[in-house]
């Protein structure tokens, strides 16, 4: 939830006129990685978490999509993004790993 805090604090200083297209792009898609991360572990089942941890990951390629654009775009200053653009390696290092994990957990029951 760390990631998503810190894109609505980048959000903020984009132009009024974005509210509706990239801030809002940017925002869901920081949140979505958080929700389904939760909402898969919430299901209590390995295969299902696994899901939906890949279903997060393809909305942190959509924030790292985002961001890039909104630098590339003179939305935001590349000093601003780098430290979410490191968050979302970080955090897509973790998915992975914990994906990995589960399968090969699953593999030895």
């Amino acid at each position: 939830m760390g990631l998503a805090e810190l894109a609505y604090r980048v959000t903020r200083r984009f132009p009024k006129e974005e509210v509706y297209g990239m801030s809002s792009q940017i925002r869901r898609s920081a949140v979505s990685i958080a929700a389904n991360i939760a909402e898969g572990h919430g299901r209590e089942n390995s295969g299902v978490f696994v899901q939906f941890l890949r279903v997060g990951q393809g909305s942190l390629k959509e924030l790292e999509t985002h961001l890039m654009l909104a630098v590339r775009v003179n939305l935001a200053k590349d000093e601003d993004v780098a430290p979410l653009l490191k968050r979302c390696d970080d955090l897509g290092r973790m998915m992975r790993s914990l994906i990995r994990s589960i399968q090969r957990r699953q593999a030895n029951d």
